[in-house]
C-alpha cells in the first residue's frame, strides 16, 4: 500500500513539472504528458505501471464528464444542439463502420465485430485535449462550443457500439433492429437516469440545511451516484453524467450560496486538473505493457496497422465535418439552422480537432481476456491495445502540436461576437449599475439618501453607470490597478504583523486574508478580462 501511495505522489509530482514544461513551450500540457510518460517508461528499471479499466472508468470518467458539464455553456450547447448530436452519434457511427470496413480488409484475422469493436474504441475525440489545445490560440467561440459540446456525447455512443461489438464477438451474432432499439433506450433512459438524480440533488441541496462543505462533497458524490446508477440497470452512465450536471450547473444560482460557488470552483478546477493529469500520464506509462503482450504480431506490422487507423480516422473525419457543412447548406432551405452558410474553414478546423484520449484507451483495456466460454482468449486482444495506443500517440501528438498552426493559417473571423470583450464588459457593468440604480430609488429611497454607506454605495453605481468606452483604457485606471494591487500586498503584510502578536485571532486574521484575496480577484476579473 504504502509503495503504491509513494508511486502515485512520484507521478504527480512528475506532472506538475510537465506541465510546467508544457506552458514554458506553449504546448498543450496533454501532449508533453503523453511523450514524458513514454519517455519514462523507458527508463530500465523503473516499476512497470499497469492500468486498471475499472479505475479509469469508475474514479476518473465521472468526475471529468461533471466537471466538463457543470462548465459548459447550456446556451451554446442547445443553439448548435444539431451538429453536436450529429458529430457526437452519426460520426462516431459512421468512422466506427469505415475503420471496421478496413481493419477486416486489412489485418488478417480481424472480422468485421472486432473492426466494430475498434472503431467504437478509436472513435470519439477526446474533449481535454482540444480544450488544452484550444486554451493557447483564440478561436471563434462556435468551434469550441461545438467541441465542447461534442465531447461530452461522443463518449457515450462510442462506448454504446463498443457493447454491442463486444457481444457481437463473443455470440458470433448481431441483429440489427434488436441493438439499434437498445441503442435509444441505452440513450434515453440514460439521459432520464442522470436528470432524475440532479433533481434528487437539487431538493437536498435546496431544502435540507448544507453548510458549504457538504454542498462541496455532495458535488463530489453526483458523478459518481449518476454513473453507477445507470450502469447498474445497462443504461449510459456516461449520458445520465453529463445530463445530471447540465441540469444541477443551470440551476446553480437557485440551491449554492455564493461560498459554495466560490470555494466549490476551486476544488473542482484542482481535482480536474489532478485527474487529467494522471490519466495522460498513464496513457504513456501504459507503453511497455501493451508491447510486451502483442503476442505473435510483430512490432513493425502493429505499428503499421495503428498508422493505417490513424489515417483512416483522421480523413473520416474531415470529410464527415466537410460533409456536415454541404447538408447544412442544403437543410437549411427546409428548416432554420444556426448558420446557413457554414463554409469550409470552420468545418476543417473541427476536422483536424480529433485527438483521442484516456476514454478510448480504457475502453481497450476493458476487453476481457477471455471469451464467455472462460477458455477461448479474446480474438486480437493485444493488437487492438496495440493499435488503439497508437492512434491516440499520433492524433494527440500530430493534430495537437500542429490545431493551433492551422487555426492561425485558416485565420476564420468570429462571426458570433458583435461586440468586442471590453464592450461586452462595459455593457454588462452599466446595465448592473443602472438596475442597481433602479432599485435603491424604487424600493429604498429615503434610506438609500440618508445612509451614509449606502450613499457611497449609489455613488460608485452612479460612476459606474456613467461609464463609456474611454475609461476602460485610461492610463489612470492601470495606475489604480497597480497601485491598488501594492496596497493590498501592503495589507497582507500588515496581517501578517498582526498575526504574531498574541492578541489577535487567526481566525480572524485568516478571514480578512480571504477578503483580501477575493478583492483581488475581483481587481484583476475588472481589469484584466
Amino acid at each position: 500500500m504504502e509503495h503504491h501511495v509513494i508511486q502515485y505522489l512520484s507521478l504527480i509530482m512528475v506532472i506538475i513539472t510537465l506541465v510546467m514544461l508544457a506552458s514554458k513551450l506553449k504546448i498543450a500540457y496533454p501532449i508533453v504528458l503523453v511523450i514524458g510518460g513514454l519517455a519514462i517508461s523507458l527508463i530500465p528499471g523503473l516499476p512497470v505501471i499497469e492500468i486498471n479499466p475499472e479505475l479509469i472508468f469508475i474514479i476518473f470518467l465521472p468526475p471529468l464528464l461533471y466537471e466538463a458539464a457543470w462548465y459548459t455553456s447550456w446556451k451554446d450547447f442547445w443553439k448548435w444542439r444539431r451538429v453536436i448530436t450529429s458529430f457526437a452519434f452519426l460520426i462516431v457511427i459512421l468512422t466506427s463502420f469505415v475503420v471496421a470496413l478496413v481493419s477486416s480488409s486489412i489485418i488478417p484475422g480481424f472480422t468485421m465485430a472486432l473492426g466494430f469493436l475498434l472503431g467504437g474504441i478509436v472513435s470519439p475525440p477526446d474533449a481535454v485535449s482540444a480544450s488544452a489545445v484550444l486554451k493557447n490560440v483564440k478561436v471563434p467561440k462556435r468551434l469550441s462550443a461545438i467541441l465542447e459540446g461534442e465531447s461530452l456525447m461522443n463518449d457515450a455512443s462510442s462506448l454504446i457500439v463498443f457493447r454491442f461489438a463486444l457481444v457481437a464477438v463473443d455470440t458470433g451474432r448481431f441483429v440489427f433492429h434488436e441493438a439499434a432499439l437498445s441503442f435509444v433506450v441505452v440513450i434515453v433512459m440514460g439521459i432520464l437516469t442522470g436528470i432524475l438524480i440532479g433533481m434528487i440533488y437539487f431538493a437536498v441541496h435546496k431544502w435540507l440545511p448544507t453548510t458549504t462543505n457538504m454542498d462541496i462533497v455532495l458535488s463530489l458524490t453526483a458523478p459518481y451516484v449518476m454513473y453507477i446508477a445507470a450502469e447498474a440497470f445497462h443504461f449510459s452512465g456516461v449520458l445520465a453524467v453529463v445530463s445530471g450536471g447540465l441540469f444541477l450547473s443551470a440551476r446553480s444560482h437557485l440551491f449554492l450560496n455564493h461560498r459554495s460557488r466560490y470555494q466549490g470552483s476551486n476544488v473542482w478546477s484542482t481535482l480536474g486538473f489532478v485527474l487529467n493529469g494522471l490519466v495522460f500520464m498513464l496513457i504513456g506509462l501504459e507503453l511497455p505493457v501493451i508491447v510486451n503482450q502483442l503476442g505473435p504480431v510483430s512490432l513493425g506490422e502493429a505499428i503499421k496497422y495503428g498508422l493505417l487507423i490513424s489515417l483512416v480516422l483522421i480523413v473520416t473525419r474531415l470529410l464527415s465535418t466537410f460533409g456536415a457543412s454541404y447538408f447544412t447548406v442544403f437543410i437549411s432551405r427546409y428548416i432554420k439552422t444556426a448558420d446557413s452558410r457554414p463554409g469550409l474553414k470552420g468545418p476543417f478546423l473541427l476536422g483536424w480537432a480529433g485527438m483521442r484520449g484516456v476514454v478510448s484507451l480504457a475502453a481497450a483495456l476493458s476487453i476481457p481476456l477471455l471469451l464467455t466460454d472462460k477458455i477461448t482468449p479474446f480474438p486480437q486482444r493485444n493488437l487492438i491495445l496495440f493499435i488503439t495506443f497508437m492512434v491516440i500517440l499520433v492524433t494527440l501528438v500530430l493534430q495537437g502540436l500542429t490545431l493551433p498552426l492551422m487555426i492561425r493559417w485558416v485565420k476564420m473571423p468570429d462571426p458570433d461576437i458583435r461586440l468586442s470583450t471590453e464592450e461586452q464588459e462595459l455593457m454588462i457593468r452599466k446595465k448592473l449599475a443602472g438596475h442597481t440604480l433602479q432599485f435603491l430609488n424604487e424600493q429604498h429611497p429615503e434610506i438609500s439618501q440618508t445612509n451614509k454607506t449606502l450613499l457611497q454605495l449609489r455613488s460608485r453605481y452612479e460612476r459606474e453607470n456613467l461609464y463609456n468606452a474611454e475609461h476602460l483604457i485610461e492610463p489612470e485606471h492601470e495606475d489604480f490597478r497597480r497601485v491598488y494591487l501594492e496596497i493590498l500586498e501592503q495589507q497582507r503584510k500588515l496581517l501578517h504583523e498582526l498575526d504574531r502578536s498574541t492578541d489577535t485571532d487567526e481566525e480572524i486574521i485568516r478571514r480578512h486574508q480571504s477578503l483580501l484575496d477575493l478583492e483581488e480577484e475581483k481587481l484583476r476579473l475588472k481589469f484584466e478580462a
